[in-house]
């Protein structure tokens, strides 16, 4: 094993440690991808390119489309209401 696949193991190590430790969820999905995107370099260190190919495109591509779909729909991510109502946070405190 090189020295390369063992740094990109730890970086997998910790990006399974911190989405699992994230209070924020779109921290999490960003987490996610990250180790998706890792992932798919090691499948190619390990000389599988369908593998990485699929890795990238399902694992780091649609499927985080699809969380950050959902936690639109939840009304988890919130576009800047306040200043798209004209006010600003401090008004909408008082």
């Amino acid at each position: 094993m090189t020295a390369f696949q063992i740094i990109l193991m730890g970086f997998l190590i910790i990006c399974a440690v911190s989405v699992s430790f994230s209070k924020n969820l779109l921290n999490a999905i960003l987490i996610y991808m990250s180790f998706s995107l890792v992932m798919s370099m090691l499948w190619i260190c390990l000389e599988s390119p369908d593998l990485a190919i699929t890795e990238a495109a399902v694992g780091a591509g649609i499927t985080s489309v699809l969380f950050f779909v959902t936690l639109k729909k939840i009304r988890a991510i919130e576009a800047s209401e306040p200043e798209a109502k004209g006010e600003s946070r401090e008004e909408k405190n008082e």
